[in-house]
């Protein structure tokens, strides 16, 4: 893997936002108002290969680490758009990189680097079992040369537009497993060849992002498609949350950095009783302790990220950072949405959708409060909380 320097790590910055200038905030907006996915921008990022930058050189990726993928959302968001849009595309390449056989990787890789393949679809979440991933039940039953998969998945975003989905499935009934974490295994699902067999409904929700029920009927997975060793699935999605979580902390991060940005120009150039609303310290004071809450946040998320790249055990910093950094947002949030006033309300001034938007990660992809749950219990060494 290669490492950029401070200038080359600067340069992706410039990049980002030189591209992100093409898709200003009234893209965002419309694309929001119309419900849509932005196929114009995802398409755009990927032939500059800002969205294979994790997948190796030899599968056509660039190469490149945490660090380097990092910029790149957090750019995206503090530019006012929203890389949800594609960065599942980022964090689903740890399981196909560590744990896929050589076979599934050059047949793979190089057509999701080149956008010929899009795997966005990350097929985990439940109904019935939510937060509690040892209790899904959709099942893949081995049938000869081939998996035969029922069930049902939730908030399975983007699954409309992707050609393949991660999806993790119980290969061994619960009450047949000695621990609850075995008998699930993880699978690359080509959603297109077995289209017929799923069922994808829409969730209408409170922001843009393309989020889904997605229903299983007898679909078809070769055994080939099976993801390193049958009934350890769970062990290999664990090994990817630490990129999502950082990855997530970057839009976070990005989400606040905007709202500082928009709060600091708005509260200079608005005047009310002959003075800049910024001179107000009930204006100025939240917006500053807004900054300084990121800044802390990028700290540690920039810690996650390195430790990420060394191939070190970075667990504890990554649910960190992504806790500081999504609560770090919200409050600059709130900050930016007191700082307008009314027009913070108003479409065209694009607060009230980032406002939507930033709030997601105080839940998704996991709720900050297992988030203090982990800390307390795997760092701190107090008892299980649940």
């Amino acid at each position: 893997m290669a490492i950029s320097t401070k200038q080359e790590l600067e340069l992706i910055r410039e990049s980002v936002k030189a591209l992100c200038t093409k898709f200003p905030e009234a893209y965002w907006r419309e694309t929001d108002e119309k419900n849509a996915y932005p196929e114009e921008f995802i398409q755009a990022l990927t032939k500059e290969g800002w969205l294979s930058v994790l997948i190796p050189e030899e599968y056509g990726g660039a190469g490149l680490g945490m660090v380097e993928a990092c910029a790149i959302l957090e750019e995206i968001n503090r530019s006012g758009g929203n890389s949800g849009a594609g960065h599942a595309q980022m964090y689903t390449m740890g399981a196909v990189l560590r744990h896929g056989s050589e076979e599934q990787k050059r047949r793979y890789l190089p057509k999701v680097a080149s956008g010929e393949l899009r795997l966005q679809a990350f097929g985990i979440t439940e109904p019935t079992a939510g937060s509690d991933t040892t209790s899904i039940e959709t099942t893949a039953e081995l049938k000869g040369d081939r998996y035969i998969v029922n069930g049902q998945k939730i908030w399975t975003s983007r699954a409309e537009y992707s050609d393949l989905m991660l999806l993790l499935a119980r290969t061994t009934p619960k009450d047949q497993v000695n621990k609850k974490t075995d008998g699930l295994s993880l699978f690359l699902l080509d959603m297109k060849d077995q289209q017929h067999n799923i069922t994808i409904r829409p969730i209408d929700t409170m922001i843009n992002h393309a989020t889904t029920e997605v229903f299983f009927e007898n679909v078809e997975i070769p055994v080939e498609n099976l993801i390193g060793v049958e009934g350890k699935g769970f062990r290999y999605v664990l090994s990817g949350m630490n990129a999502e979580r950082i990855l997530i902390a970057s839009e976070s991060v990005g989400d606040g950095y905007y709202f500082v940005d928009k709060s600091v120009q708005y509260a200079n150039e608005r005047v009310v009783f002959n003075r800049p609303i910024g001179q107000n310290q009930g204006v100025q004071f939240p917006i500053a302790q807004s900054y300084m809450e990121i800044e802390a946040a990028r700290l540690m998320r920039d810690k996650a990220a390195e430790l990420f790249d060394a191939g070190e055990n970075c667990a504890a910093e990554a649910n960190m950072a992504k806790y500081l950094a999504s609560e770090a947002a919200w409050k600059a949030a709130n900050a930016a949405m007191s700082t307008y006033g009314g027009y913070g309300f108003a479409t065209e001034y694009n607060i009230e959708r980032k406002f939507r938007e930033a709030r997601l990660f105080i839940v998704a992809p996991i709720t900050n409060n297992l988030v203090v749950s982990y800390v307390g219990q795997h760092v701190l060494g107090l008892p299980r909380s649940f």
